[in-house]
């Protein structure tokens, strides 16, 4: 048993956020008897297609947060960049079984690699960044190439900037990549400040050598945790592009990157008294050992392949998380090649369904398609990962993305 209230089925879970991983929370909990409302500013957004009903506004607009609580017994959210003040007003009113705590943690760079390197477990070599002056230090410290990112807000490559050269620094201080330095009122002012003020909060990433990217899922409900397989991961134009599952190094589970991501995710939620699904983003290294490299507070996209390849997926051990109920092991059920489908991927899949009865296809229905938006997924199972994604490469759907 969870020392969280346990839902039953015929409750309302409020999902915050409204894109594809909601809509897959919402599918997993109507297959359990849950009622689903949604909070996202577009109507019709893909969670709420197969939700219950809809509070059209803005994820920081805290009174509609207030009427999606009133309305649900348990609030959960699909993106990290929640307003966690907003859901701490709303706890004397509904359950929050995922916490604060978490979203906290995972929302600021800073504090995210302070937790997990103060849990024993190594992420790449990083140093706070405020200034240039910051910047000038940290990359005498950790050296060339390295990754300024800022502490907040960034995803699929954005809020990043990458430096291979001394020139580069230069470059971040007069472009400003985070936008500009609030105006000065003097000459002198501005020459003061021009240190401090040329970017947001950032920390610098020192260069990982890495084998290849990978991650992992864990799940749990406050006091029992499980986790998934470890899956290797392919990211085109810093997108996620194609999931392999298992990865190569992972496919015996007491094999050394099995047993090292496991013990990790373990550690992790452990740590967090964790509530649902934690994604775990990995750097398997070439000498076999394994870094963190990111974490999110949800199901992730690299899971996707569980649903059909899993005993449980991503969202059914979500749900069953922040519910309170038991999770069971999660077993692979098949070796599984997951492959994203972006805006310019749609039209010549969806050419090619009729051809393909292995392809396992997933549509978002989101209204308007646009070049690099997740639109859908693919999944095929498979007993030759290395032939199915080469198999799929082949098709041409994805020849934009080409290595």
């Amino acid at each position: 048993m969870s020392k969280l209230k346990m839902l039953q089925p015929g409750s309302t879970i409020g999902i915050v956020g409204g894109g594809q991983l909601g809509q897959m929370m919402a599918l997993s909990a109507k297959y359990m008897g849950f009622r689903i409302g949604v909070l996202d500013p577009t109507p019709d957004c893909p969670a709420a297609q197969v939700g219950d009903w809809q509070i059209v506004a803005d994820y920081d607009d805290d009174a509609a947060i207030r009427r999606l609580a009133e309305r649900s017994d348990a609030l959960t959210y699909e993106f990290e960049n929640v307003d966690a003040d907003a859901l701490d007003t709303v706890r004397d009113i509904t359950e929050i079984p995922q916490g604060t705590d978490l979203l906290r943690v995972t929302q600021d760079r800073i504090q995210e690699k302070t937790f997990i390197n103060s849990h024993g477990i190594g992420t790449a070599p990083w140093r706070p960044v405020n200034s240039i002056d910051d910047l000038r230090a940290a990359v005498a410290e950790l050296g060339l190439p390295a990754v300024l990112k800022t502490t907040r807000g960034g995803y699929d490559g954005h809020g990043q900037f990458v430096l291979r050269t001394p020139e580069d620094i230069d470059i971040v201080a007069t472009t400003r990549p985070w936008g500009p330095a609030p105006a000065a009122d003097s000459a002198e002012t501005a020459a003061n400040t021009a240190a401090t003020q040329a970017f947001a909060p950032s920390i610098l990433e020192g260069f990982v050598d890495f084998a290849y990217e990978a991650s992992i899922l864990v799940s749990g409900n406050g006091e029992q945790f499980v986790t998934f397989p470890v899956v290797r991961n392919v990211h085109r134009n810093n997108i996620l592009h194609m999931t392999i599952a298992p990865a190569e190094h992972a496919v015996d589970p007491d094999s050394r990157l099995s047993r090292e991501a496991r013990d990790l995710a373990l550690r992790l939620a452990e740590g967090f008294g964790l509530a649902g699904t934690l994604a775990i983003e990995l750097f398997v290294l070439k000498d076999g050992g394994v870094l963190v490299n990111e974490l999110a507070p949800r199901p992730h996209n690299s899971g996707h392949y569980t649903i059909e390849a899993c005993s449980i997926d991503q969202f059914e051990a979500h749900i069953r998380g922040i519910a309170g109920w038991p999770l069971p092991e999660p077993r692979l059920l098949s070796p599984a090649v997951m492959v994203n489908v972006l805006g310019q991927h749609v039209a010549p899949t969806r050419a090619l369904i009729g051809s393909h009865p292995e392809w396992f296809t997933h549509d978002y229905g989101k209204s308007e398609v646009r070049h690099d938006r997740k639109m859908g997924h693919i999944t095929v199972l498979t007993d030759d990962t290395a032939a199915t994604a080469a198999a799929l490469e082949a098709t041409g759907c994805w020849d934009d993305l080409r290595a």
